[in-house]
């Protein structure tokens, strides 16, 4: 695939990172089901909540752009994220050590979608998408939010 501009870096970037919000719905429920901190398995529950709210938004800034389809593909970084914590879920006895561990999955995963919002909310403005613009950044704050409460979750 070749982009070759930043119309089309938005759309590769906004069907990247609906897809990979799609697999965070997919994985947050098994994560929840592993964890033993009831903060954690909070947490969880309520970022699946979130998660689907964010889909909705995406689809909002879909629409409010004229013309805009996203592309059918798979963010293979969330692939690799939600691998990782399958994998941990499946070698680490349930516990503490696993609590800890999915804390830093989901840290990853956190740390992926603001670095993934960030520069949405950057290309949106820069080609002039304010009703965009402001949507993703309301996403933005909130991962930022969720990866702050996960901190305060892995201070215990």
């Amino acid at each position: 695939m070749s982009i070759t501009s930043l119309e089309e870096l938005f759309v590769h970037d906004l069907s990247d990172v609906y897809n990979a919000e799609k697999q965070l719905t997919k994985a947050l429920p098994k994560m929840a089901r592993a964890a033993t901190n009831p903060n954690l398995i909070e947490a969880f529950k309520l970022h699946l909540e979130e998660t689907q709210g964010q889909i909705e938004r995406l689809d909002q800034v879909v629409e409010s752009i004229e013309g805009l389809r996203l592309k059918r593909m798979k963010c293979h970084a969330m692939e690799g994220l939600v691998e990782e914590a399958k994998e941990l879920i499946d070698s680490v006895e349930k516990g503490e050590v696993l609590d800890a561990g999915l804390i830093g999955g989901a840290q990853k995963v956190e740390h992926y979608e603001i670095a993934a919002y960030g520069t949405l909310t950057a290309l949106a403005k820069k080609l002039g998408y304010t009703e965009a613009a402001k949507l993703l950044h309301e996403t933005l704050e909130e991962e930022k939010s969720t990866d702050e409460k996960l901190t305060q979750i892995a201070g215990e």
